[in-house]
């Protein structure tokens, strides 16, 4: 059975299980883990065990004799219990006929817009304000002057949720929007002239009001598919219809592209998405968990935001742990629990509690002292090295370490940090108290 929370957060074993997957992702190669782990599929989860479904009988056997121990340490670390895998082969779906050709199998798809990515869903901050205004305006039809709209910032920032946003206000407008990657593009554009259908790859391309088009720079140095997107191009400015493209560089440091179409990029709007601040990362956090029916304490938030500073992708993975660990271990989400959840395997299993109680014995006093309003020179610089130590080897911030230490104001923390960094350039007798407690906490 699995683990019940006492929270009652409402967080399926499938979860867990991306979770271990996003984290595995990181630590292998791209090539590892599209190879093995990337058509895995979660099928169950019971008495400790995760089902997973693998595609081949070679897959099954080559995770089970090369990675399980990496996938298993993963999957207990996030789950705070040692686990098992058991791999099972997955019969594979019938092949499509062979004489229907691939270019109108992926045509359906193509016209599918991923649900959760609208333009209500998005959280709107100063990095990508710019962009996502200029999404909507396009997407509305209220201003042909964005044409082509060219999108482009680090993996994770919300590109591609922006053109499945304008995909769906279009369709909701009865205009004919297609989404497609550049990769798709290519695929496309090569098995049209496999199979001599490149008048249908050219009426599916050319007869639309949106042409949305993801990874652009999956095209440099593919001279002949650049030379089909460039008619593609023409094709339908020309008829006034709307393009938007998006990338992870400007159009010109795309290399190689063709200079003509470089231009054409740069003809109408081009707007970077940056990476969202720290409160527009809490403010990502707290709609995500809000769709999902959780209300997560400020402090949490706040602490989740503060460690993922880049990626959106890599912010809702770390919230997708934390949301794991609190459900199978039966915790509640606290400031305590979400830095032991986002530790990384490997680190230390250090937390504000055992920093605190660390400080506390080695000054003879109990960590309710240390949180206490009682004064003392002696209780003062205490109380003062556990907000360093918090600062220094949790990276908490000022407001949080405040609030562990009960005080209601965080300039007091602020002063305090100070002092100790002050002592130790001119007290050597600090320096070696501080040393002593780091071994000491170092060794719990």
């Amino acid at each position: 059975m699995l683990p019940i929370a006492h929270g009652g957060f409402p967080v399926k074993p499938e979860e867990a299980w991306q979770a271990t997957i996003g984290e595995l992702q990181l630590k292998m190669t791209k090539a590892t883990f599209d190879t093995w782990l990337r058509g895995t599929t979660f099928l169950g989860y019971e008495d400790g065990t995760f089902v997973i479904g693998v595609p081949t009988a070679f897959a099954k056997d080559w995770l089970e004799n090369r990675l399980l121990g990496l996938i298993k340490r993963t999957a207990s670390s996030i789950m705070g219990r040692t686990v098992e895998i058991h791999f099972v082969v997955q019969p594979p779906s019938p092949p499509q006929p062979k004489e229907v050709p691939p270019l109108l199998q992926e045509k359906a798809k193509s016209f599918s817009f991923h649900p959760d990515y609208t333009f209500e869903t998005f959280t709107v901050g100063p990095g990508n304000k710019l962009a996502y205004n200029a999404a909507l305006a396009v997407a509305t039809g209220k201003d042909q002057a964005y044409n082509p709209l060219f999108i482009y910032g680090g993996v994770g920032l919300g590109k591609t949720h922006l053109l499945h946003a304008i995909g769906h206000q279009a369709t909701k407008n009865h205009r004919k929007a297609l989404y497609v990657s550049a990769e798709d593009f290519t695929n496309d554009f090569i098995n049209s002239i496999r199979h001599k259908r490149t008048g249908d790859f050219r009426l599916r391309y050319r007869s639309i009001d949106l042409f949305l088009i993801d990874d652009i720079q999956f095209l440099a140095g593919k001279e002949g598919v650049q030379e089909e997107l460039f008619h593609t191009f023409n094709a339908l400015h020309k008829c006034q219809k709307q393009i938007v493209i998006a990338g992870d560089r400007p159009p010109k440091t795309i290399h190689p592209l063709a200079e003509r179409l470089r231009s054409r990029f740069e003809g109408g709007l081009v707007v970077e998405i940056q990476p969202p601040d720290l409160q527009t990362r809490i403010a990502i956090l707290k709609s995500k968990a809000s769709r999902r029916g959780l209300e997560l304490p400020d402090e949490v938030l706040e602490f989740i935001a503060s460690q993922i500073q880049g990626s959106v992708r890599e912010l809702e993975g770390a919230l997708n742990r934390f949301i794991a660990y609190i459900h199978f271990m039966g915790m509640k989400p606290t400031l305590e629990t979400a830095y032991i959840a986002l530790q990384k395997d490997g680190e230390e299993k250090l937390s504000p509690d055992k920093v605190i109680e660390s400080v506390a014995a080695f000054f003879n006093l109990s960590p309710e002292d240390l949180k206490s309003n009682r004064r003392s020179k002696e209780l003062n610089l205490a109380r003062q090295m556990a907000m360093y130590l918090l600062k220094d080897c949790l990276s908490l911030s000022f407001p949080q370490i405040a609030k562990l230490l009960g005080k209601k104001d965080h300039t007091t923390v602020v002063y305090g940090c100070e002092r100790v960094s002050r002592l130790l350039e001119t007290d050597e007798k600090v320096g070696k108290q501080l040393s002593l407690i780091k071994d000491y906490l170092l060794k719990r």
